[in-house]
């Protein structure tokens, strides 16, 4: 089936694993626009990072959480940018780790460790519903987390369950570098010159809708969608998009909320609402 999305233009607004996205696509035959959300930077001031990892380094966490994998994968750069790498890892091999999501999973293994257990779905509402099946009630629980979101329902749930958190944010958006090319790419799309767009996190829905306010291009923005195939990871895109008044044209089958399943589906809606020419 390789190939299934020659002649079709795609436009995607990954920015963690943009690279790996595109190059799936790619491999399709599509003709990948990329317009990333925002340009991912280390914490602002590191100290605060460092200090929650020496902390767990000398009182290993009795829990983990993580939110993404990005964020395990900026701490694992400070704790080796400090020397700390092979004594934070041994330390997390003694946590009980939860992940939120596929992608936190993928970072643990990349330095040797399991997630014990894994949300159901990616987002913050299942992690809450995954860590209330446990007793926390005088754990130390670590918590990674990341930018534009507001965290307060997650700790407070925590710590309702009697959890002592320690939460950890070490990395920072910059969605400002970002808005020429988002106003591009909502140009392409009111022009008709994107087949479809791929939505892979509620955040790139919230960027679109800000950067299009920002810069007077809000109707200019629905045209566009209008004209677009909207492909959606899953249900927390599909929720923010409905919040905006916006549709969901195709999504994953059974819940696999991953690149390769969002890909396969893109291409058969593709095919049935725009046959290629000569098919």
């Amino acid at each position: 089936m390789a190939e299934r999305l020659n002649g079709y233009r795609i436009l995607i607004l990954e920015t963690r694993e943009e690279a790996q996205f595109s190059k799936l696509l790619a491999e399709q035959g599509a003709e990948v626009v990329q317009c990333p959300m925002f340009t991912i930077q280390d914490a602002p001031d590191p100290a605060p990072v460092e200090a929650w990892i020496r902390r767990a380094i000398d009182r290993p966490l009795d829990d983990l959480v993580l939110m993404t994998g990005e964020g395990l994968r900026r701490i694992m750069k400070l704790a080796r940018a400090r020397g700390l790498d092979g004594a934070f890892v041994a330390a997390l091999a003694r946590s009980r780790k939860f992940t939120r999501g596929p992608k936190p999973g993928k970072a643990l293994r990349e330095v040797g460790l399991e997630a014990q257990q894994t949300t159901e779905k990616p987002t913050t509402e299942g992690v809450i519903e995954m860590l209330g099946k446990f007793d926390l009630k005088g754990r130390r629980l670590g918590l990674q987390l990341y930018p534009d979101k507001d965290h307060s329902a997650l700790i407070g749930a925590l710590a309702a369950q009697g959890a002592e958190v320690d939460a950890v944010l070490p990395y920072a958006y910059d969605s400002k570098a970002a808005d020429a090319n988002i106003v591009t790419a909502i140009d392409d799309m009111a022009a008709g010159r994107i087949d479809a767009v791929a939505l892979t996190n509620l955040g790139q829905v919230r960027r679109l809708i800000e950067a299009a306010k920002a810069h007077g291009n809000e109707a200019k923005l629905r045209a566009g969608f209008d004209r677009t195939l909207i492909a959606s990871v899953g249900p927390a895109v599909s929720g923010e998009l409905a919040a905006h008044g916006l549709r969901t044209d195709v999504s994953p089958a059974d819940e696999a909320y991953f690149m390769r399943p969002l890909i396969s589906a893109m291409a058969a809606a593709l095919a049935e609402k725009l046959p290629r020419q000569g098919t």
